[in-house]
């Protein structure tokens, strides 16, 4: 019987078996996943911050699929695609006939002397928790070290992650003053971003207004500052030391290491797919999500990896597998973004969404579409009603 293995259970993987599933293509599915949960990876920022705990972001991956459906939790090691197996860390290597990676994406230091060592990443559910409690601790701290630097807060990067984090700090950091007992007044939070411009993807009213919102709530920015070394309590960019004791990681990601240990023409562990998303040379062979670098015809430059774009590539990757199941030509992946949509903490963001005309939002009405965006992106990925918190 035909098998078809999808490795990853995020967005892109999650999507993948779905529609195989609702294609009722004839072959054996098997999802494999290092964890027995699913987690919204476009909110670990809000676990980090604390304005969210770990449960309101994670699922079962076995309730969220269908039961014919065989889930595998293991790490994926390697993949030969020669033999056509997927090596896994702790059980048997999984023979396949066709294969959706989805692995999903790590840090990306850019060899920067100390990042791994000091910076606190934030890319899974134990990244998340782990910068929070440090967070919490540091603060907490100050009432018996008194010192000045477990106030001061330095966020490496201002991407998205950093952005949406951000506002999620400066949100919470009042209560958390309130119940740790330090002055909210000698908080300092610096993001650090080597680039010169914050939010370039944003009209720039827009982007211009979401800056001053997260200013106005104490946050100072330093653009066009690449970072040279992050120390055990200070970031150094520009010749200037930023002393902290609570160090964020967020300058950026690459794809999962797998795809440089197996041997692929990669860059930055992503690999650029051919126009039905296929790996050259392997037709029965798909990447989707952080793993793929899929350009964009209009001007060769390659889409960004975002949940919205992982979730059409398993759309078509499924259709294309069912296709070449069943003796039909693949189709080209065509891609058309919905919007881009930036939370500033709970309450408050700024978005452009193309959906009936072209909208510009900011403040309350941003916050409610992206919510609406978050709880969407779980009916895409299950069929599964309440799966959340279950």
């Amino acid at each position: 019987m035909t098998t078809i293995v999808v490795l990853g259970a995020g967005y892109g993987g999650l999507r993948a078996v779905k529609q195989l599933v609702k294609a009722k293509v004839d072959a054996k599915i098997v999802l494999v996943n290092k964890n027995p949960y699913h987690y919204q990876s476009t909110e670990l920022h809000e676990v980090a911050a604390g304005t969210k705990e770990p449960d309101e972001i994670t699922f079962d991956v076995r309730k969220a699929v269908d039961e014919r459906v065989d889930v595998v939790i293991d790490e994926v090691t390697r993949v030969d695609q020669d033999a056509r197996k997927v090596e896994l860390k702790n059980g048997e290597p999984l023979a396949y006939d066709y294969l959706v990676n989805a692995l999903g994406f790590e840090s990306e230091t850019f060899g920067i002397k100390g990042a791994d060592e000091n910076g606190w990443p934030i890319l899974d559910i134990d990244t998340a928790v782990a910068a929070r409690k440090h967070l919490e601790d540091t603060l907490k701290n100050y009432k018996t070290s008194h010192d000045v630097n477990d106030l001061h807060i330095v966020v490496c990067g201002a991407g998205f992650t950093s952005i949406e984090y951000l506002g999620e700090l400066v949100y919470r950091l009042p209560d958390l003053a309130e119940e740790y007992g330090f002055p909210l007044d000698k908080v300092k939070v610096d993001c650090i971003e080597a680039t010169p411009k914050i939010l370039p993807m944003f009209d720039p009213k827009l982007a211009d207004w979401g800056v001053k919102y997260l200013e106005d709530h104490g946050v100072t920015f330093h653009v066009a500052s690449p970072i040279t070394e992050v120390k055990p309590n200070a970031v150094v960019s520009d010749g200037t030391e930023y002393p902290a004791n609570t160090i964020i990681w967020t300058t950026g990601v690459h794809g999962s290491h797998v795809i440089a240990d197996s041997g692929y023409d990669q860059k930055r562990n992503r690999v650029v797919v051919e126009d039905d998303l296929s790996v050259k040379g392997h037709p029965e062979e798909f990447l989707v999500g952080d793993v793929s670098a899929v350009p964009n015809p209009d001007n060769g430059r390659l889409y960004p990896t975002t949940a919205q774009i992982s979730i059409a590539q398993a759309d078509t990757a499924a259709s294309n597998i069912a296709a070449r199941i069943a003796g039909k030509e693949p189709k080209k992946f065509v891609y058309k973004s919905l919007g881009t949509l930036c939370s500033l903490g709970p309450k408050t963001g700024i978005a452009e969404v193309d959906m009936g005309g072209h909208w510009k939002l900011k403040g309350a009405k941003a916050s409610f579409a992206k919510k609406k965006v978050a709880d969407r992106s779980v009916t895409e990925l299950t069929d599964v009603p309440g799966i959340m918190n279950s």
